[in-house]
């Protein structure tokens, strides 16, 4: 009896399924907590615009403070038990939100220090995750394992905020975020099971000797900065997230007390808008084959911009046309992208280097978020809400320039990967003229 189960590619590899298992049971938990989270915010503790905005720095911050050192210690370290303690850790902190809610002992101050000790473990999970793909399967499969990543990330986008805003209506915002605590157990344990053996990377030296962290962090950094494509993907990823967390730092309380939506109704909203993403996984790599790299990355940023205009501009008597088409155009628009620029610098990255140069990437491009969040509640505050998402949608539009006036716009096929030269303990000496890499002049 022929075999329903796919026999090609990925579909055979036992400890990529066993990691494909794991971030989809994750991502469908974090679904969940993403709307509960912020709802716990608004609903349970009438928090105000700027307090949720400032909820999403906290959680952010992280990403500024320890990613560029967990690039060095993820290079280090063996990255499967990184991945492990970044899940449990996870699931402990989020228990103790419906815990601390059902002794009535729940605050917004428990909210940030939560969010932010969760956002550290998901630094180094995030890193270490991104690093561990090229080394557990063949280059020549990264695109089509990030691809089936994406899948269960979109599919987790489709029915987790609807799942997440109906638990929220029966159960409150509190017990909702125990199931993204579950979920992160579940995660862990499918990583615990892969079996792949990882080789020790030799740390950086030139003289034998155990390198410091500093020279190298210098070499992830060189890495990245001294590759013109990378920096304009970095200062593209940066300018978009930045702009887009200034709109979407306030958007749950736009549409909960400017569009007046309940919490059911947001959840199905973004669950449909999320569809745009789930097509995303299954395309993207025939559009990035039949267009290029470069072109590919060009126009989905390029459609960025009127996508969040549609949700900006949503009418208070009938607004949800106009939310559900703006999510789908930006799901879209953003998995696309995704999916091929994070395959492009895995792919030519040496694999010594992949948890700096992933740590670099994640600094500078996620770094953008806790400022965007926090300039964005301030907007919200001063200007008002819907003018807020105005200007995040109109900015973050921008972000293609980045790429279009960078050599990265003629980038066609994947390349291969970049041969390392000698270790240089000097950063500056292999940067000619790049003085500041996220400014205006310089090119997710």
């Amino acid at each position: 009896m022929r075999s329903l189960w796919p026999s090609g590619g990925l579909w055979r590899h036992p400890d990529f399924l066993k990691l494909w298992s794991a971030e989809t049971i994750s991502q469908f938990g974090s679904q969940i907590s993403g709307l509960a989270l912020p709802l716990v915010a608004i609903l349970v503790l009438d928090a105000s615009a700027f307090e949720v905005a400032a909820l999403g720095t906290v959680e952010f911050l992280p990403f500024i403070l320890f990613t560029l050192p967990a690039g060095v210690w993820v290079d280090r370290l063996p990255r499967r038990p990184i991945l492990i303690a970044g899940d449990l850790g996870r699931a402990v902190l989020l228990a103790t939100i419906p815990v601390a809610y059902l002794a009535d002992a729940l605050t917004l101050g428990q909210l940030y220090v939560v969010g932010f000790l969760v956002g550290i473990c998901t630094v180094f999970f995030d890193v270490a995750y991104q690093s561990y793909l090229p080394a557990l399967v063949d280059r020549h499969h990264i695109i089509d394992g990030n691809s089936k990543l994406e899948i269960s990330r979109s599919s987790a986008q489709i029915s987790g905020p609807g799942f997440a805003g109906l638990l929220v209506e029966i159960f409150t915002a509190p017990y909702a975020v125990l199931v993204d605590a579950i979920s992160f157990i579940g995660s862990g344990l499918f990583v615990l099971r892969i079996r792949k053996h990882e080789e020790r990377r030799p740390t950086p030296s030139g003289d034998g000797e155990k390198s410091s962290l500093w020279i190298e962090l210098k070499e992830g950094l060189r890495f990245v900065l001294g590759n013109p494509n990378l920096r304009a993907q970095a200062g593209c990823t940066a300018t978009s997230n930045f702009f887009f967390n200034v709109a979407f730092a306030i958007f749950l309380v736009f549409v909960v007390r400017e569009l007046e939506l309940s919490p059911g109704v947001i959840g199905i909203v973004l669950s449909i808008g999320s569809v745009g993403s789930l097509i995303a996984a299954f395309t993207a790599r025939r559009i990035s084959s039949r267009l290029g790299i470069g072109p590919t990355t060009i126009v989905v940023t390029l459609i960025q911009g009127p996508a969040m205009l549609l949700m900006a501009l949503a009418p208070t008597e009938f607004p949800l046309p106009f939310l559900i088409a703006g999510g789908v155009l930006l799901g879209f628009d953003v998995v696309v992208y995704n999916i091929t620029q994070v395959s492009y610098r895995q792919a030519i990255c040496p694999e010594r280097l992949q948890g700096r140069m992933n740590s670099v990437m994640r600094f500078i491009v996620w770094g953008t978020i806790p400022i965007g969040s926090l300039v964005g509640g301030g907007l919200a505050t001063w200007i008002g809400l819907r003018e807020t998402m105005v200007i995040g949608a109109v900015g973050g539009g921008a972000s293609f320039l980045w790429i279009l006036f960078s050599p990265q716009r003629h980038l066609r096929d994947m390349p291969d990967p970049i041969e390392e030269e000698p270790t240089d303990t000097e950063l500056g000496s292999t940067l000619p003229g790049v003085a500041d890499p996220l400014s205006p002049a310089d090119g997710t």
